[in-house]
């Protein structure tokens, strides 16, 4: 059945629920014809029977010699009338001198009427049917047999059989056709958008199905269908650009590794040159070797298959040691980095992925920022726990806050400055692994403020530590 096409499923299906109607409606219509013609025949025979009775009881003429048609008509209606003891005492012509009554149906008549069917009487070859009644006239007690042929019956009935036996197969194939058509008008709106589901490609953007404004399931599934392409057509976007800005994010540290490594191989006279050189190479192959993770992680990510290894996290312990590993550079730099707060606070989180998304912002906040680098945690009152990593700079731009966590996403449109824009982007990530949420806002006094929400599952753990505090200078 799957391999036949829906529009003569649809056919077929109507053809036989139409058969099932019209072989229904034809019995129904047959059978109320044949119960009503029943029914006035026997209406008829007891009128004759009363009128036939009121004749006998006046004496007033023979039943042979009875012309009136509406009593006995030949050759289709006949009369007899039968003595106690069961002898003949009149009849019609055509029924001669043979009583119609057995001795059983003679007695039972004398105590009821009833009606009984023949197949054939004297002088008739028809079925008929006959209505037996007792009539009384001088005292005596007679039986009055009444009858009629079923010929009309028969042959009305035959009639209709005949017509329906024609009617019914045609109405079928006309119900069959007329199905085959409006399934087919039905299903043109899904053969449209078939076809032109059939070309569409990558390279033809914006293209969308036709969607028929019927105001019911087509319409819906053609608008369910064109947002699902819409959802993949952006699907596709970001992944060409994600491609796009990854290849022009490696294009850079491998041409300045190139260049290192030639200058080195031509120019490296001295042992200090040569140290130089491979210096700077390994910086580059530093920075291709994160730039590599960051996009493995955003790949694991989008997959929903970054691993997170929960273990008990103290917050303080997780600021200070993130601040310790940035120790050297603000150093050099001449900057101010702070760890403060957290104290009592306490995550069932994964030590490493946070320790790896506030090294991000600190490493922003370093490279971007200007002043003191504060890295502080706080409790919300409904739990969750929140970090943040502040500075004393400039700030984002305001047109780049709504675009902060985007893939590739810098401050400098130039894309001139260091990094490959996807540290923002990767402290979403393990945010938003962590069911948590990452803000990037500027501080109202002035500078950055990156923060990170972590979920309810946080918790406060009561305890009358310290506040640990590390300032690096």
């Amino acid at each position: 059945m799957r391999s036949i096409p829906i529009r003569v499923r649809v056919a077929g299906a109507f053809a036989v629920a139409m058969a099932i109607v019209l072989v229904g409606a034809s019995w129904f219509v047959y059978s109320s014809l044949s119960a009503h013609l029943s029914t006035a025949l026997d209406h008829d025979l007891r009128l004759r029977a009363e009128d036939l009775s009121a004749l006998v009881r006046e004496r007033r003429g023979s039943l042979a010699a009875t012309r009136n048609p509406r009593f006995v008509e030949s050759g289709e209606a006949y009369a007899q009338l039968v003595g106690s003891n069961g002898e003949v005492v009149d009849a019609t012509k055509p029924l001669g001198a043979g009583s119609l009554l057995t001795r059983a149906e003679l007695t039972r008549a004398f105590r009821s009427p009833f009606f009984a069917d023949r197949k054939r009487v004297p002088g008739l070859d028809e079925p008929s049917r006959l209505l037996a009644t007792r009539v009384e006239r001088g005292g005596e007690r007679f039986v009055l047999v009444v009858g009629a042929t079923l010929g009309d019956r028969t042959d009305t009935l035959a009639s209709l059989r005949d017509g329906l036996v024609v009617a019914v197969p045609l109405a079928l194939l006309l119900a069959t056709v007329a199905g085959y058509v409006l399934a087919g008008v039905a299903l043109r709106p899904v053969d449209e958008m078939r076809r032109r589901a059939a070309s569409i490609s990558a390279d033809e953007p914006g293209a969308r199905l036709p969607v028929p404004s019927t105001g019911d399931e087509l319409e819906r599934l053609g608008a369910t269908l064109n947002s699902m392409l819409a959802r993949l057509e952006a699907a596709v976007e970001r992944e060409r650009g994600f491609v796009a800005d990854a290849g022009h994010e490696l294009r850079t540290p491998l041409a300045l590794l190139r260049t290192e490594l030639e200058l080195a191989l031509r120019h490296g006279e001295s042992a200090e040159e040569l140290r130089d050189s491979i210096s700077s190479a390994s910086e580059e192959a530093d920075r291709l070797s994160q730039l590599a993770e960051d996009l493995l992680l955003i790949a694991r990510s989008d997959r929903g298959e970054l691993p997170l290894r929960r273990e008990h996290v103290d917050v303080a312990s997780l600021l200070a040691d993130v601040a310790a590993r940035f120790e050297w550079r603000a150093t050099e730099a001449g900057r101010e980095l702070r760890a403060a707060g957290g104290a009592g606070l306490s995550l069932e989180a994964d030590r490493m992925r946070l320790e790896q998304a506030l090294g991000n912002l600190v490493d922003n906040a370093l490279r971007h920022g200007t002043g003191a680098v504060r890295l502080e945690a706080s409790s919300e009152p409904d739990g969750r726990v929140v970090l943040h990593v502040r500075d004393d700079g400039p700030g984002f731009p305001t047109e780049f806050l709504p675009h902060a966590f985007e893939r590739f996403s810098r401050a400098d449109a130039g894309r001139t400055g260091a990094g490959a824009g996807l540290g923002l982007a990767i402290v979403d990530t393990i945010a938003t692994a962590h069911g948590g949420v990452a803000i990037a806002s500027n501080a109202a006094d002035g500078g950055a403020d990156v923060l990170m929400v972590l979920p309810e599952s946080a918790r406060l753990v009561e305890t009358d530590g310290p506040v640990i505090a590390t300032n690096v200078s």
